[in-house]
């Protein structure tokens, strides 16, 4: 039987690997798919608590954090292509080249 403490271990260790891969990438799409991992680990929280709890909040805010999820990506990977195409590589210490 998984209990609570296994689904939130494992979302504890998916949040790790998402922020060991956000400190540690040099590559800005990789960041991307860090942030997501991360936030898939919350959502894996969020309906392992709700349904612990017998409520369906969590499950409904985690149904939000995917659509907000969606658009960041989308949003995300569209300025990604661009800088790719202007500067011809992605890497992040090339953003300290941009000036506003």
């Amino acid at each position: 039987m998984v209990s609570l403490a296994h689904y939130l271990v494992f979302a504890c260790l998916l949040f790790s690997i998402g922020l060991f891969g956000m400190l540690r990438r040099k590559n800005i799409l990789m960041l991307f798919f860090s942030t997501e991992i991360m936030l898939n680990a919350i959502n894996v929280a969020f309906v392992a608590i709700a349904h612990s709890l017998k409520n369906i909040d969590g499950q409904i805010f985690a149904l939000f954090m995917i659509g907000v999820a969606a658009s960041e990506v989308a949003v995300g990977l569209g300025l990604v292509i661009l800088w790719q195409r202007k500067h011809k590589s992605l890497d992040i210490d090339t953003l300290a080249h941009m000036r506003g």
